[in-house]
């Protein structure tokens, strides 16, 4: 189902002086510099938007789930070949009949947000700036399968960490770009589309809105990208704060040890799950790597199927002590995440990004001269050993709860390392 997501334009181009940072095509052209890689430099432009989904869509949403057509049921399977039937009847159920889009919608809508056009695709992003004055830009990236609904908790204690109980030296200016092909940064315009080519367009957007130091921070795909930041804009990027998950390792493949004599019991463990997830985890990534339209038919088509592919990373990502997802994350922001790619039309599109990642041609094992902090929490079986052999990762914390969605799980933790290793990067 493709968006019909009005776009607001407010005028041609968003004022600089309204706007602080945003560099406008005129003031490009009165530098004499030109940003754009592609004829039209119009697209260099930043526009206005604003989420607003016909009512209509909303409501063929609703009339779809209480449509669906569900299967019969594997007795006693528990999760162990899905998600059940019965948690996802109830949670299609309150989707339904329960869940506010407006709600979230209006509070999506309460941060500023534009698009731009960069190497020809279309680029939505959040652009919220802090009150202070002395606040470092910093480019947060999400994950799959997640959106800019991630970051509603983080931002507000990033941007003014004054109004939150926070010391003001620690505050960021923050740009939250959905990732091309996913939510508003669609339809997805051409193939190729994958973490080196995005790093590289995130370098062209923080120039267009004028930064000229910034850091990064991201999770699963974000964390590549964010990474990568620091190879493609080294002189700007100041360092790249990630939390990943057992994904990483297996797109690097090749890094899990076969020896174990010098690990830790508690690192031998970690390998052992790592080495479980590469057998039995990787359903979802076998088939979006490698047959992804096949797939798309049905995200596109059936809400209920798009919730159950989404549902089904939730309930095994987030913090193991978690018995369902919504014990993890607050069930209306895991709702606000599907419900963008439904509306949007991008589950398609999100997963070809995996798919184009799987056959991109790059060097996996090169490394950001930027300085690197990984914060790994509970349901991200990382390890150290693995990871940093180097010991090429400045700042390494690992906490005891928290998952793959550490943004909506646990955004004080977050948030409160994401300060720590910038403290010192200013």
């Amino acid at each position: 189902m493709p968006s019909r997501c009005r776009l607001q334009t407010r005028g041609a181009i968003w004022n600089l002086e309204s706007h602080p940072g945003v560099m406008t095509r005129k003031l490009a052209e009165e530098r004499g510099e030109s940003s754009m890689t592609g004829p039209d430099r119009s697209d260099a432009e930043i526009q206005p938007f604003r989420i607003e989904i016909p009512q209509p869509d909303v409501d063929n949403l609703r009339d779809r789930l209480a449509r669906t057509r569900w299967p019969h049921d594997f007795p006693d399977a528990g999760w162990s070949t899905g998600v059940p039937l019965g948690y996802l009847k109830e949670l299609a159920r309150y989707w339904r009949t329960d869940y506010d889009w407006r709600a979230h919608e209006a509070e999506l809508n309460g941060f500023p947000q534009f698009t731009t056009v960069i190497d020809g695709q279309k680029i939505h992003f959040l652009h919220v700036r802090s009150p202070e004055p002395s606040a470092l830009p910093l480019v947060i990236t999400h994950g799959y399968p997640s959106s800019i609904a991630e970051f509603v908790r983080v931002i507000g204690p990033l941007t003014d960490p004054r109004g939150h109980g926070g010391d003001p030296t620690d505050a960021f200016h923050v740009v939250a770009p959905s990732l091309p092909g996913f939510g508003f940064s669609s339809p997805l315009e051409d193939s190729g589309w994958e973490s080196t080519r995005t790093a590289k367009a995130w370098v062209e957007l923080m120039h267009r809105l004028g930064y000229e130091r910034y850091g990064a921070h991201g999770g699963d795909i974000g964390a590549g990208i964010s990474g990568d930041l620091g190879i493609h804009d080294p002189d700007r990027v100041v360092g790249a704060h990630v939390s990943t998950d057992p994904t990483a390792l297996a797109l690097i493949g090749g890094m899990l040890p076969d020896e174990t004599e010098d690990m830790t019991e508690a690192q031998k463990g970690r390998l052992e799950e790592l080495r479980g997830w590469e057998a039995d985890g990787r359903g979802y990534l076998q088939i979006q790597s490698t047959r992804p339209l096949t797939l798309a038919y049905g995200l596109n088509d059936s809400p209920a199927a798009q919730l159950a592919w989404i549902v089904e990373k939730f309930k095994e990502w987030t913090n193991p002590a978690a018995e369902l997802p919504e014990d993890g994350v607050d069930r209306d922001q895991l709702l606000t995440d599907v419900s963008i790619y439904w509306f949007t039309g991008t589950g398609a599109s999100a997963a070809r990004f995996i798919y184009e990642a799987a056959h991109a041609d790059r060097d996996w094992g090169a490394m950001s001269p930027a300085p690197t902090g990984m914060a790994v929490f509970a349901a991200d079986n990382l390890l150290r050993y693995v990871l940093n052999g180097d010991g090429h990762v400045e700042h390494w914390s690992e906490f005891e709860s928290g998952g793959h969605f550490p943004a909506m799980e646990e955004p004080e933790l977050l948030v409160g390392d994401i300060r720590k290793f910038f403290r010192d990067l200013r």
